[in-house]
């Protein structure tokens, strides 16, 4: 039984989510300038130092204007998972509380934000040995080949994940080895302590999905001019990265990745980057709908961000 939430006196914090693309550092910068809030950074991909193009990291102008916690927290070579996360944001929400601020989490990574929400069921920590293995099996059979491994031994989860998804498809494999039990039947066991604040949800919501599209390609094309190539390059020349890394399947790195070692031409590198970048906004947009009690705005909706602050004003949140 998942444990109950806490009260309406406990104190508060704001979960700003959204797709990709979607504005959710723009909105957040604008809370804090006029609410005071404090940033924790809810992005798997912006843990990671030296990948700032790619991931639109903020740059040192916001960073001034609106401090994120939880960026450039690790190298590329290194993992950071979900359990990592969890202790990190509630090291980071009592330290912009300690600062008399409203703690802001803002990102797409449904996995954190329900980690730190609901706690984290009991799964093995991850076995290099057996994640190197899968890694060898998905190149040289396809990550489609074991999602179909996957449905066999771990239907539930499968339904869940892409066919495209390695690193998912990849931990669902490794926790089934390592226990002999389906990863979904080990979620549904009793979680981790819950959040010990009271959480207001704000989820953007862009009506307009072409619109979207047009914004998620319009930004990676600015990211190919801002240098993203290159900052790949860098990453790759270094020798000690690989394409079978978490930073590395980051979208929009594998395939500049792909492209550096010449699996494609550059527009073949735009279709798939665009395309990957939309697929990843859907299963994100499909998360969301998950979640209950949540303000829903369109942020491409003419005063949006009036009704996100008139929304917070009514939250008791001082």
């Amino acid at each position: 039984m998942t444990p109950a939430p806490p009260g309406p006196a406990a104190p508060p914090v704001v979960f700003l989510m959204g797709p990709t693309g979607a504005g959710k550092t723009d909105l957040a910068v604008q809370l804090v300038e006029r609410l005071g809030c404090g940033i924790v950074s809810v992005d798997s991909a912006l843990v990671y130092r030296g990948m700032d193009i790619g991931t639109a990291k903020p740059g040192p102008e916001v960073l001034a204007r609106a401090p994120h916690r939880l960026i450039d927290l690790r190298d590329p070579r290194e993992s950071y998972s979900a359990a990592e996360f969890r202790r990190d944001a509630l090291d980071a929400i009592l330290a912009v509380r300690r600062e008399g601020r409203l703690p802001l989490l803002v990102g797409g990574t449904g996995l954190y934000f329900r980690a730190l929400e609901r706690g984290l069921s009991a799964l093995p920590p991850a076995d290099p040995e057996v994640r190197r293995r899968l890694a060898e099996e998905g190149r040289a059979h396809g990550w489609p080949a074991l999602h179909a491994r996957l449905a066999a031994l771990d239907p539930p989860a499968a339904a869940r994940i892409h066919a495209n998804d390695p690193q998912r498809i990849q931990r669902a494999l490794e926790v089934r080895e390592l226990t002999g039990r389906p990863m979904s039947e080990l979620l549904t066991q009793s979680p981790g302590s819950v959040l010990p604040y009271r959480v207001v949800k704000v989820v953007l919501e862009p009506v307009d999905r072409a619109a979207l599209h047009a914004r998620i390609e319009a930004r990676f094309r600015a990211m190919l001019e801002a240098g993203l190539v290159a900052e790949v390059e860098r990453l790759r020349s270094r020798g000690d990265l690989s394409p079978d890394l978490p930073s590395m399947r980051a979208v929009g790195y594998r395939q500049v990745w792909a492209f550096l070692a010449g699996a494609t031409d550059r527009e073949t590198l735009v279709a798939r980057a665009v395309a990957a970048t939309r697929g990843l906004a859907k299963r994100q947009l499909t998360w969301l709908r998950g979640e209950s009690g949540a303000l829903r705005v369109d942020p491409f909706a003419p005063g949006a961000v009036d009704l996100v602050l008139g929304f917070l004003a009514r939250q008791s949140l001082s």
